[in-house]
């Protein structure tokens, strides 16, 4: 049984990564993390765990990676699209992925890191952002409105709140998003947060409304 330990300040990452690792029988999320403050008793508590953690929350390899050893787990780096994952892999830690990486491809990871493997890069590491063609497509069939519900559902709001934000009713925002759940092929907003945020064209323009709306723009 492979003991995992999430660390991610993007919560809707989080939990999608939780929901599609624990469809797994071998995988056992033991512990979940916003932060490097909570990251670091949980690897002292659960030991002989793996520690997936994002790249985002900034820590640093050197003082990471003793700590990791010394618990007797092993680390995998989950870092942004396009971000090289070579200076992590020289620092110690034991696999890296994106934030693209689909969930069989991050669950080999995981196994492989599990059962000793170093360097251990998940299909598509190397690639870069490359030509996102999907999300250009899908960028390209939702309207200005339901583009904005898309960039507050990635940052977790609900559609009370996002109905607020956007002046209008919770059942308006309910019939957008049945809408927008036939334009990306997804069921639910957890899919659609993380459809969007595994596609680089229409995470950066979500995140681009999101910070527009945030600041009353």
């Amino acid at each position: 049984m492979n003991k995992l330990i999430l660390a991610d300040n993007q919560a809707i990452f989080r939990a999608g990564t939780a929901k599609i690792l624990a469809m797994e029988d071998d995988f056992r999320i033991i512990a979940q993390c916003a932060d490097a403050d909570r990251l670091l008793p949980a690897l002292d508590t659960f030991r002989g765990s793996i520690l997936l953690f994002a790249s985002s929350l900034k820590l640093d390899p050197q003082s990471l990676v003793p700590r990791v050893l010394g618990a007797g787990s092993h680390s995998i780096v989950i870092a942004e699209n396009g971000e090289p994952v070579q200076p992590w892999l020289q620092a110690g830690v034991n696999g890296a992925a994106h934030r693209s990486v689909t969930g069989p491809s991050l669950a080999e990871c995981v196994r492989r890191v599990g059962a000793g493997e170093r360097h251990v890069r998940a299909n598509g590491v190397d690639a870069g952002a490359g030509e996102d063609t999907v999300g250009s497509r899908v960028r390209e069939r939702l309207t200005p409105k339901e583009l904005k519900i898309v960039a507050l559902i990635v940052q977790g709001c609900k559609n009370k709140e996002i109905a607020l934000r956007l002046t209008t009713t919770e059942q308006v925002i309910k019939n957008y998003l049945r809408s927008i759940y036939d334009k990306t092929g997804v069921s639910d907003r957890l899919e659609l947060a993380l459809f969007t945020i595994h596609h680089r064209i229409l995470a950066e323009a979500a995140q681009a409304i999101g910070e527009q709306i945030m600041q009353g723009l």
